[in-house]
């Protein structure tokens, strides 16, 4: 029997493409049982595999975990990716529910009525330029460090990168918005969150998490938001 982790969830990207980067990052090979159609949902319900009846759920080490945050959580844990004590544990929780939020808002965008869209767009950009990227960029520039939490590679670096490559594939120039924030000892901010974004970028398992062919998932398409439907509502 395979020890990859199995990951329960149709195929794109929703909650589960998180889950996806963060084992790929962690140098983790993992299993994909794509959910097809709503009678496989049903399925694993019925079986008692779903514990809220729902997706994501990932198979790892005996257990059937749902709940991202708790698989992610288990997954830095388990790999190194969750800082070196309490305090530094918060602070990437704390940086990563924020972007937690920021994905809930760019991901949903395919799924919002035809009429809704572009007001959804335009509200999820300003947030990501106007409050969620400035708090990244001053985080990275105050401590002047590769990552953001101890100097040490963790989640929230991983979740960070794909919420900006994420951003970008809605607006490709959204990084040329910084810096934003005030010149400060003849010196501004820049350009901390480009830098970054090669940085992480280069690191080997993601370099080849990026590369065509890989589990990471496009963005969906109008058929893979159809089908989506079908199989969840």
């Amino acid at each position: 029997m395979s020890g990859k982790p199995k990951l329960h969830y149709f195929n794109g990207r929703g909650r589960m493409e998180p889950i996806r980067w963060l084992l790929a990052a962690a140098g983790v090979e993992f299993e994909e049982c794509f959910i097809e159609k709503k009678d496989d949902l049903l399925k694993l319900r019925k079986d008692g595999s779903l514990l809220f009846q729902q997706v994501p759920m990932v198979e790892i080490d005996g257990m059937k975990l749902a709940q991202t945050r708790a698989i992610l959580n288990y997954i830095a844990g388990k790999y190194n990716l969750y800082g070196k004590d309490l305090k530094e544990r918060a602070l990437i929780d704390m940086y990563a529910e924020g972007m937690m939020d920021l994905n809930e808002l760019l991901m949903s965008y395919p799924f919002q009525p035809a009429d809704k869209k572009e007001q959804h767009l335009a509200n999820a950009l300003d947030k990501t330029t106007n409050r969620y990227f400035p708090v990244f960029e001053k985080v990275l520039k105050d401590h002047g460090q590769d990552f953001l939490v101890g100097n040490q590679f963790s989640k929230a670096d991983v979740q960070l990168l794909e919420i900006l490559l994420m951003a970008e594939e809605y607006k490709p120039d959204i990084l040329a918005k910084f810096p934003l924030l005030q010149v400060i000892e003849q010196c501004c901010f820049g350009f901390v969150l480009q830098k970054f974004k090669a940085r992480v970028s280069n690191i080997p398992t993601i370099k080849k998490f990026l590369q065509p062919g890989s589990q990471r998932k496009p963005l969906p398409e109008e058929k893979d938001v159809q089908k989506a439907w079908k199989i969840f509502h």
